[in-house]
C-alpha cells in the first residue's frame, strides 16, 4: 500500500526553518511535514501509514508522568502560538491577494465602480485597523509588562555652614534659620561664621537699596550706615548699579544715596564711579544702547550731586559727538538734558562748545530727521534755561557741596573695578575689623543718639506732654480725600442709574436707595440737570424725575433753586441745544409748582442786564409755561399780589425805558397778553409823575417864600439904580 502524505502542514515549520513570508519559495515547500517536533528535527523523514509497521523507527522508552505532562503542556502552548502566527500570515496573504485583484481592474471598471471601490477600500482599511488593534490588545493582555517600582528620593542634606557652596552664598536659607545658625556657631572668627555674616550683609544691603525712594531716603541712610559698608563696599556698588539698570527712573534717588555715602566713605563713591565708567565703555564698544543710556544717566546724576567732576561729563559728550551717529547723538541729547543745568553753572564755556558741536551736526544734516528734531528740542530747552529738568530735586538735596568729595576720572585711564570685593573671602582679622567698624559707626551715628540721651533726662516731662499732645492731635486728625474718588464714584452711580432706567418711577426708586451723605443731595440734582442737557431733544422723563424729588424732600427743592441760579448766571456758556433743554426742564418744575416762583426774582429783564443767551432762555422758559398752563392761568400767576416783589425784575417799573423793553420783548415772542398790567402802568406813568411832582412843588414854594421876597426887593433896588444911571447920562448929553 502506498504511503499516504498527511494533508496538514506543521504550523511551526516556517519558524523552525527561519523563513519569512516574503522569502523565496523553497524546494521542500510541498514536502509533507510531521507534526511531531522531535521527529521533524531528527531529519524531516516522511510519516508512513499504519500498514507499514515494519519500517517504523523503534519506540522510545517511557518517561515519567510528570515529565510527560510538562512536555505536553509545552507542546500545546507552542502549537497554539504557531497556529496564531499561521492565521496572521494567512490573513495578510488574503489582503495582499485582494489588493492585487483590485489593482488589476481596468480603468473603465474603476471609473464605473469608483465609489464602490473606495467604499470597499475604506471598509478594508477600517477592518484591518480593528484587527490589528484587537491583536495588540490580546498580546498586551496575555503578556503584561511588569513595572518596576520607582526608588524613593534620597533625603535632603542638612543645612550646615560647611555645606554652603558657591561664590556668593549658594542655596537659599530663610532668615530665621540664618540667625539660628549664626547663634549656634561658637567661634565668631571661623570661616563658617564669616560666610554667614557675609550672606546676611549682602541681603541687608540689597534690601535697603531696593527699598529706597525719594520719601524714605532719610530713613534708609542711617540703616545703611549701620551695616558694615567697608566690608560690603563691593556689594553696595553692585546693588546700586543693578537697581539703576532695572529702574532708570530712580537714578536721581540712587545718585543721592551714593552722594550721602560718599561724604563718609569717599573710596566707595570712587569705586562706584569707576564701575559705571567701565560699564559705559563696555556698552559703547558693544553698541548696547539700553545699557549705554542707563550708564550715561547715572553719570549725569553723579555730576549733579558733585560726586563726579564736570570734566567727566564734557569728555563723555566729546566722545559721543566725535563721530556722530543717530544713536550716539540721541544718547548725548539725553545726557545734556539730565545734567545741562549743572554744567551751565559749573562750566558754561564747555557747555557752549558742546552746543556748537550740536549746531554743526544739525547743519550737516547727515543724521535722521528724528534726531534732528531732538537737537532742536534741546536748543529750546537751553533757551528756557532747562526748565523742567532740574539738576537736583529739593527732596534729594541732602549734602552740602562743601562736604562732598568730587572724583575726577578720565575715560582713557586704566581702571580697576575690584571685582574681588563682590566675592566672599575669609578674613583672618575679622573680629578686629568688626570692632573697628562699630567704633566708626558710633562716630557717624552716635553723636545724635548721645545728644538725645542727654536731653531725654533733662526734658522727660516735656516729652511726656508732647506725646500727650501728639495723641490728642492724632485723635482729632481727620483724613480727607482730596482726590474726590468717592464723589466721582457717586456721580458715576447716579449717571448709570438714570440712563439705565425705563421710566422716571424706576429711576426715582433706584436713586432713593443710594445712601447719600448730608450735603450730597446737590450732586444728584447736578447730575440730573447734566443728563438732561446732554440729550439731543428735551425728554419729559427728566422733568418728571426732578418733580418727584422736589415733592419728596424740600432739600431737593432748595438745591434745584440753587441750580437755577447757577445755570442762569452761566447761561452764556451753554450751547443752544443745552440751553433749550435746561429752560424746558425748569419750565416743567415751575409749571407743576415743584419749584417756587420766587426764583424768577433772579432774572432782571432789561437791555443792559441781559445777553442774547439769557433772552433765549427767558423766551423758551415763558413759552413752555404758557403751553403748560395757558395764557390765562399764567397771567393770573404773574398778577398774584403776593408775588409782585418777585416779578418786579421781569416787569420793571423803575424807568419807562426798561418798561418799554419788557413790553416789546414779550410781545415779540407772542406773549403780549401777560403785559396788559404793564401797559396800563406805562399809560398812567405821566399822571403818576405829575402827582408825585405836585406835593414836591408845594413844599418847595412854602419854604422859599422868604427868599422870594428878599430877591424881589433886591431886584427893585437894582432896577431903580439902573434907572437913575440912565437919567444922569441923558442930562450930561
Amino acid at each position: 500500500m502506498a504511503a499516504s502524505v498527511s494533508p496538514a502542514a506543521s504550523p511551526s515549520s516556517d519558524r523552525r526553518r527561519g523563513k519569512s513570508r516574503a522569502s523565496p519559495p523553497d524546494r521542500d515547500r510541498d514536502r509533507p511535514r510531521d507534526s511531531n517536533p522531535a521527529e521533524s528535527n531528527g531529519g524531516g523523514a516522511p510519516k508512513l501509514s499504519r500498514d507499514n509497521v515494519d519500517d517504523r523507527s523503534p519506540r522510545r522508552a517511557r518517561v515519567p508522568d510528570a515529565e510527560e505532562g510538562g512536555d505536553r503542556r509545552r507542546r500545546r502552548s507552542s502549537d497554539s502560538d504557531d497556529e496564531r502566527g499561521d492565521r496572521d500570515r494567512d490573513r495578510r496573504r488574503r489582503r495582499d491577494r485582494d489588493s492585487r485583484r483590485h489593482r488589476r481592474r481596468s480603468s473603465s471598471s474603476e471609473s464605473s465602480d469608483g465609489g464602490r471601490s473606495r467604499r470597499h477600500r475604506r471598509d478594508e482599511s477600517s477592518r484591518r485597523q480593528r484587527d490589528e488593534r484587537r491583536h495588540r490588545e490580546e498580546r498586551r493582555r496575555r503578556s503584561p509588562e511588569r513595572k518596576e517600582p520607582t526608588p524613593p528620593l534620597p533625603p535632603p542634606p542638612p543645612l550646615l555652614p560647611e555645606m554652603i557652596p558657591g561664590r556668593t552664598g549658594g542655596i537659599y536659607i530663610p532668615p530665621f534659620r540664618m540667625a539660628q545658625m549664626m547663634r549656634e556657631v561658637e567661634d565668631k572668627s571661623s570661616t563658617e561664621y564669616q560666610r554667614l555674616s557675609w550672606d546676611a550683609l549682602k541681603k541687608s544691603i540689597n534690601g535697603l537699596v531696593n527699598k529706597v525712594n525719594a520719601t524714605n531716603i532719610k530713613n534708609i541712610v542711617p540703616e545703611l550706615f549701620a551695616e558694615n559698608l567697608v566690608r560690603g563696599r563691593g556689594l553696595f556698588c553692585q546693588s546700586c548699579i543693578k537697581s539703576q539698570m532695572a529702574s532708570p527712573g530712580f537714578t536721581d534717588v540712587f545718585a543721592a544715596l551714593v552722594a550721602v555715602v560718599n561724604t563718609k566713605f569717599p573710596e566707595i563713591g570712587r569705586l562706584l564711579l569707576v564701575r559705571v565708567v567701565l560699564q559705559l565703555k563696555r556698552a559703547y564698544k558693544r553698541n548696547d544702547k539700553p545699557q549705554l543710556l542707563a550708564a550715561t544717566k547715572f553719570i549725569a546724576h553723579l555730576v549733579n550731586q558733585v560726586v563726579a567732576h564736570e570734566l567727566v561729563a564734557l569728555e563723555l559728550l566729546t566722545v559721543l559727538l566725535e563721530n556722530p551717529t543717530d544713536d550716539s547723538v540721541e544718547v548725548a541729547v539725553g545726557f545734556v538734558k539730565e545734567c545741562g543745568a549743572m554744567l551751565q553753572d559749573l562750566s558754561p564755556q564747555g557747555l557752549h562748545a558742546i552746543f556748537e558741536r550740536f549746531r554743526g551736526i544739525l547743519h550737516e544734516g547727515e543724521i535722521d530727521k528724528r534726531v534732528q528734531f531732538l537737537i532742536e528740542g534741546l536748543f529750546a530747552i537751553r533757551k528756557a534755561k532747562f526748565q523742567g529738568f532740574p539738576a537736583i530735586r529739593p527732596e534729594l538735596d541732602l549734602v552740602e557741596q562743601e562736604d562732598q568729595f568730587t572724583h575726577e576720572i578720565s575715560l582713557e585711564d586704566e581702571l580697576d573695578p575690584e571685582t574681588n570685593l563682590n566675592v566672599f573671602r575669609a578674613n583672618p582679622n575679622f573680629a578686629e575689623d568688626e570692632k573697628a567698624y562699630e567704633n566708626l559707626k558710633r562716630s557717624i551715628l552716635g553723636a545724635e543718639s548721645s545728644d538725645d540721651e542727654e536731653g531725654s533726662d533733662d526734658a522727660s516731662d516735656e516729652d511726656a506732654e508732647e506725646e500727650s499732645d501728639d495723641e490728642d492731635d492724632e485723635e482729632q486728625m481727620e483724613i480727607r480725600d482730596q482726590t474726590e474718588t468717592n464723589l466721582i464714584n457717586l456721580r458715576r452711580t447716579i449717571y448709570l442709574t438714570i440712563m439705565s432706567s425705563v421710566d422716571f418711577e424706576e429711576a426715582g426708586h433706584k436713586l432713593l436707595k443710594i445712601k447719600l451723605e448730608p450735603g450730597q443731595e446737590m450732586e444728584l440734582c447736578i447730575m440730573l440737570l447734566e443728563c438732561c442737557s446732554q440729550e439731543r431733544t428735551y425728554l419729559r422723563y427728566y422733568g418728571l424725575l426732578g418733580q418727584r424729588f422736589c415733592m419728596i424732600n424740600k432739600v431737593y427743592q432748595e438745591n434745584f433753586e440753587k441750580c437755577f441760579v447757577q445755570q442762569y448766571s452761566m447761561i452764556h456758556r451753554l450751547e443752544t441745544n443745552k440751553l433749550r433743554n435746561v429752560a424746558k426742564f425748569f419750565a416743567h418744575l415751575l409749571g407743576t409748582d415743584a419749584l417756587p416762583w420766587h426764583v424768577l426774582a433772579y432774572i432782571r429783564l432789561t437791555e443792559e442786564d441781559t445777553t442774547s443767551s439769557s433772552r433765549i432762555f427767558i423766551k423758551i422758559l415763558f413759552q413752555e409755561l404758557s403751553e403748560h398752563l395757558g395764557i390765562r392761568l399764567l397771567n393770573e400767576k404773574l398778577n398774584d399780589p403776593n408775588m409782585q416783589d418777585s416779578f418786579d425784575s421781569i416787569f420793571p417799573k423803575d424807568h419807562p425805558k426798561n418798561t418799554r423793553f419788557s413790553i416789546n420783548f414779550f410781545t415779540s415772542i407772542g406773549l403780549g397778553g401777560i403785559t396788559e398790567t404793564l401797559r396800563e402802568y406805562l399809560k398812567n406813568m405821566p399822571r403818576l409823575i405829575m402827582q408825585q411832582q405836585k406835593p414836591a412843588s408845594s413844599e418847595s414854594g412854602s419854604s422859599d417864600s422868604g427868599s422870594d421876597s428878599d430877591s424881589s426887593s433886591s431886584e427893585s433896588e437894582s432896577s431903580s439904580d439902573e434907572s437913575d444911571k440912565k437919567r444922569s447920562k441923558r442930562r450930561k448929553r
